[in-house]
């Protein structure tokens, strides 16, 4: 069979003329580099750093925020803002792709409220967005409701108010406090009015205290936007899940065993 073919083959090539046989080898090849190159495309498409999978909603407690750095933060918010929205993959991933603070304009004084600067206090300063689109809003664009800066600042803002988390803790009767909370209790309490387990992290207790503080708060959306369990990838680097450090001192996924600690205002340093 295999010499038929080959004979066959031959037979052809040399039937043809050579401007012929010219013009048929390039088409042959053509179609063999497209080929290859489609097939490459698609082998390679499954470990794109820019393929993510859900996004990640970070709400964070000013005043914890403010206890982690050395940074002088003046009357930080009594409430949860935005830390930013996170696609679970990637990080810088359009370089190009500038922040253009006029795009958000319409969003200012949402974005004043809701997504402040909680480190520096100036209302014109815009460092904290533009770091929050370059290295996560450049990833996120790849879902046509994130494209634009505008949508992606945008839909960060819409999704807070959605799920309204400062509202949530006070119906669950979770208010700052000098009293200690059980972290099971604060998961509990979340879980049964989203329906879905979000990710608590806490600043571990410093030499000589009994208690983590409460820092942050990320609830996970699906590409549809629709709220999802928050469970831990396995195997690869995530970067959005690294650990939020400021100074000396991070966050990390809170214990549920240590008694939780959710300041009111802002404590001096040890």
């Amino acid at each position: 069979m295999l010499k038929s073919l080959l004979w066959q083959w031959t037979y052809l090539i040399n039937k043809m003329k050579p401007a012929k046989l010219h013009c048929w080898i390039l088409g042959w090849f053509s179609m063999a580099l497209c080929c290859w190159c489609t097939s490459d495309k698609f082998t390679q498409s499954d470990n794109h750093p820019h393929t993510w999978k859900k996004l990640y909603l970070a709400h964070h407690w000013p005043v914890t925020v403010c206890k982690m750095t050395a940074n002088d933060c003046q009357d930080p918010p009594k409430y949860w803002t935005i830390h930013g929205l996170w696609p679970d993959k990637g990080e810088d991933c359009n370089r190009t792709w500038h922040f253009n603070v006029t795009e958000i304009k319409d969003l200012m004084s949402d974005m004043r409220q809701y997504w402040p600067d909680v480190l520096h206090s100036s209302l014109n300063r815009t460092q904290f967005w533009k770091h929050e689109w370059d290295k996560h809003g450049t990833c996120a664009a790849t879902l046509e409701v994130l494209n634009s800066q505008k949508k992606y600042f945008g839909k960060a803002l819409e999704l807070y108010q959605h799920v309204d988390l400062n509202s949530c803790l006070l119906k669950a009767g979770i208010k700052p406090s000098s009293s200690y909370y059980k972290m099971t209790a604060i998961k509990e309490a979340l879980t049964r009015f989203y329906g879905v387990m979000p990710k608590i992290q806490c600043l571990p207790p410093e030499e000589g205290e009994e208690a983590q503080t409460i820092g942050q708060i990320e609830f996970c959306f699906t590409k549809e936007l629709q709220l999802r369990n928050c469970t831990a990838l396995k195997g690869g680097s995530n970067a959005m899940q690294a650990p939020l450090k400021l100074g000396t001192e991070e966050l990390s996924v809170c214990n549920d065993t240590l008694p939780t600690y959710y300041p009111s205002e802002v404590q001096d340093h040890k």
